[in-house]
């Protein structure tokens, strides 16, 4: 038997101006896509059906570190490529590894888009995708896939577990089982600030999950937390239940875990500390006064890794007015500014030298303004990181140490200013560009907490401008006529 196997994976922003682009794509094919072994869904599903002895038909996978919608034209040539690949091949399957929120420039959906198109080629066959938890599940999506297998953890330490659950409905399918599939969609927009699966509610949902999975007939229950920083008709929440065949009830179970999701919509709270902008100051000072160092501390409003632009300089502004955080010794570092023209003012000048320009709001000058600098250029570094290289800069902004990049990237992780001669450990407080923290960054704070500034990843919902969500919706909406909407 063989199986078609690809994968597109991106969460894409639709507050943030910045339009992905093929530079910012890394792309996995044939060989290289069939020997990727890493703790992904890919993985999972290529490992799975190989050892089930099925000849796997390679496409490509596509991933980016979330940012805007994608160009058009990068998308359709992606697409264009796995769809002559299926053309070509006569399977008896398809497994993608998805993420399911991805958008593209006058298109919108990816999925839904990518599976209508498979299906067209495949109209009799199965077609089985892992989805990250943080999905936006479309009636499209629903009409043209069999089975889809979410991600169970946020933060996500169940990829591989995913991909290798997708490969099995499919195995099931293809021999000659039945797969029934109902989704519900709850009217509910939440960020991952407030729904950690270690936490309440949380946990306790994801408990109710797992109990429900073990029912007889019950092949797969997922629970899809949609993707609040896009502003598309499907937003939400979205419960899924899998059956071997048993349609009615794969859509009880549905609707039975939409209403238990829905009856905690007021249980979902920031469970860390959180500040707004204007009590930062206060709060950093104070946790340097108790010892509790580093203090680290999330500019949450523009969060790369939620797919911001990572060039807002609102909260930089206000640690800059405050004398108390410019005297600091050593000085506060701040990770990471994107400004590909900055610091190649960086290396044009040199280490130890001044360089005279703009910092930030280079792609998104509705959300803040530049700031002069003619700072001292510290550090620099060409290339650095794994999948996603970019150029490093540490400049002295006033007596705020400065990480610059030259591509949009990840905020989270130590070994950037570790690669620029900063030691955290040695740091009384630390600015990244991020959410909760990551791991790596969580083990080396003695303190941390959100702040709730604005941008493209801003955490008070409220906040933001919505056009196209179907509305009421909650918590943008507190009253109205809600309703738990049955997609198929």
């Amino acid at each position: 038997m063989k199986v078609l196997v690809g994968g597109l994976h991106h969460e894409s922003d639709t507050f943030n101006p910045i339009v992905t682009k093929e530079k910012d794509v890394k792309i996995l094919r044939g060989s290289e896509l069939l020997n990727h072994r890493k703790e992904d869904s890919i993985s999972g599903i290529i490992e799975t059906l190989t050892n089930n002895d099925i000849e796997v038909i390679p496409t490509l996978l596509a991933r980016a570190v979330p940012n805007g919608e994608w160009d058009k034209s990068l998308y359709l040539s992606l697409k264009n490529e796995i769809l002559e690949i299926a053309k070509q091949n006569k399977v008896d399957g398809v497994c993608l590894a998805l993420h399911g929120s991805m958008r593209i420039k006058e298109i919108g959906e990816a999925e839904g888009d990518l599976l209508e198109s498979l299906r067209e080629i495949y109209p009799d066959i199965p077609i089985v995708t892992s989805l990250d938890m943080h999905a936006t599940i479309s009636k499209k999506m629903m009409e043209n896939a069999d089975a889809f297998v979410g991600y169970k953890t946020a933060p996500h330490i169940d990829e591989r577990e995913t991909g290798v659950k997708a490969a099995k409905l499919l195995l099931h399918a293809i021999g000659g089982e039945k797969l029934s599939m109902s989704a519900v969609h709850i009217p509910f927009l939440v960020a991952g600030e407030k729904s950690e699966t270690n936490v309440s509610p949380m946990k306790e949902i994801m408990e109710e999950v797992r109990k429900e999975e073990e029912r007889d007939g019950i092949l797969s229950i997922s629970l899809l937390m949609g993707f609040p920083w896009a502003d598309t008709l499907d937003g939400g929440v979205t419960a899924i239940a899998v059956t071997d065949g048993d349609k009615e009830k794969a859509g009880e179970t549905a609707l039975k875990l939409a209403e238990y999701f829905w009856n905690k919509r007021e249980e979902f709270v920031f469970y860390n500390e959180t500040k707004m902008p204007e009590e930062a100051v206060d709060r950093i000072l104070e946790l340097i006064e108790e010892g509790k160092c580093p203090v680290v501390i999330s500019d949450s409003g523009d969060n790369p890794t939620a797919g911001s632009s990572q060039d807002n300089t609102e909260f930089l502004k206000v640690l800059l007015s405050s004398p108390s955080i410019t005297a600091l010794d050593p000085p506060l570092v701040y990770q990471a500014f994107y400004d590909p023209v900055l610091i190649e003012k960086c290396f044009n000048a040199g280490e130890g030298e001044t360089v005279k320009g703009e910092l930030g709001a280079y792609f998104d000058r509705n959300k803040s303004t530049p700031i002069e600098v003619k700072s001292k250029v510290k550090k620099l570094l060409r290339n650095w990181g794994g999948t996603y290289k970019t150029d490093l800069a540490l400049i002295d902004v006033d007596r705020i140490d400065v990480i610059v990049t030259s591509e949009h990237v990840g905020c989270y992780e130590p070994s950037m200013m570790g690669a620029l001669g900063v030691d955290i450990r040695e740091r009384k407080a630390v600015v990244v560009k991020l959410g909760y923290l990551e791991p790596e960054i969580r083990a080396l704070s003695s303190s941390s907490f959100m702040v709730l500034t604005k941008g493209s990843s801003d955490e008070i919902l409220e906040r933001l401008p919505y056009s196209y969500i179907k509305r009421p919706i909650w918590p943008l909406d507190k009253k109205g006529d809600f309703k738990l909407e049955i997609i198929k």
